[in-house]
């Protein structure tokens, strides 16, 4: 298996490490969303493949249109599959998705998948918000904390634009407001970009919220509906350095965290396979980060 594993000079998010000349070790994981026609098995393949350092599940289904259902929690001979593809290839899980916060939705239900979860080898579970009650939204996410914490999981909440959370400051006043020690704060650049946050704001939070961030590009221009914003997040995002996104001046503000390349792009998939994207997926992300570390 190749390592992805990459070795930059260090730049100002570490100033300790450049006082002593340690190098940053940037480490990649395939996002789920990247390949999402494929189960959970054939993503660890095709991850270590590509060279990879992790593979980011997506095991809560969401119901949408279309959408695959890899509940590994309900389904046990793919999650007997998942763990052989794990050990063959030596990689590990970064993270889970989606524990979404609604209306309609009892965090006690997610707990399967949080113990399928940690059974996997999992670090963090991704979570967003869907409700406009504020109060439920918090004493939600707070219980979401407290069972995910019993298998030694953090929750990091990501703000999506087409969602009631929208942008960096409302999601960490909800982190606040939660107040638990494994509540973390997912940065998705696109999702950053979209909400027009400025990377400066990035300063005044705790570093310990950060575990992991999604990484992708995408045209300049910003979409002026929901429809618009869903249909990029979901379908047509762009590898690192090619689009308008100031990857570098968010990714700079934050500390020595994996990067989950979450890439979907149908077209490239229909052109070039999954396994083919994936890689491409990476390649482009070193090649970026070599120039903009």
């Amino acid at each position: 298996m190749l390592n992805s594993t990459l070795t930059l000079a260090t730049g100002p998010r570490d100033a300790d490490a450049g006082k002593s000349g340690k190098p940053m070790k940037l480490k990649f994981s395939l996002a789920h969303l990247t390949v999402l026609g494929c189960a959970p098995p054939e993503v660890a393949y095709i991850a270590a493949g590509a060279g990879y350092d992790f593979v980011s599940y997506r095991l809560i289904f969401m119901g949408l249109a279309n959408e695959p259902n890899y509940a590994l929690a309900q389904n046990k001979e793919m999650l007997r599959q998942t763990q052989s593809a794990l050990r063959e290839t030596g990689l590990k899980v970064l993270d889970v998705e989606l524990a979404r916060i609604a209306d309609d939705i009892d965090v006690k239900s997610y707990l399967p998948a949080l113990e399928t979860a940690a059974e996997l080898g999992a670090r963090h579970v991704i979570s967003s918000i869907w409700t406009t009650r504020r109060s439920y939204a918090v004493d939600s996410l707070a219980e979401l904390c407290d069972l995910a914490k019993t298998v030694g999981l953090t929750v990091d909440l990501e703000f999506l634009t087409w969602t009631p959370v929208d942008n960096l400051q409302e999601a960490a006043a909800v982190c606040r407001a939660v107040d638990r020690e494994n509540c973390g704060l997912l940065i998705d650049t696109l999702h950053f970009n979209r909400s027009r946050v400025r990377p400066e704001d990035l300063d005044a939070l705790p570093r310990d919220w950060f575990h992991f961030a999604h990484v992708c590009d995408a045209c300049k221009e910003i979409p002026p509906t929901s429809d618009g914003l869903i249909h990029t997040a979901r379908e047509d995002r762009l590898d690192p350095g090619e689009g308008g996104i100031d990857i570098a001046a968010i990714l700079n503000r934050l500390p020595e965290i994996p990067y989950s390349l979450e890439i979907p792009n149908l077209e490239r998939v229909k052109q070039f396979g999954y396994g083919e994207h994936a890689r491409r997926c990476l390649e482009n992300a070193k090649k970026y980060f070599c120039v903009h570390a």
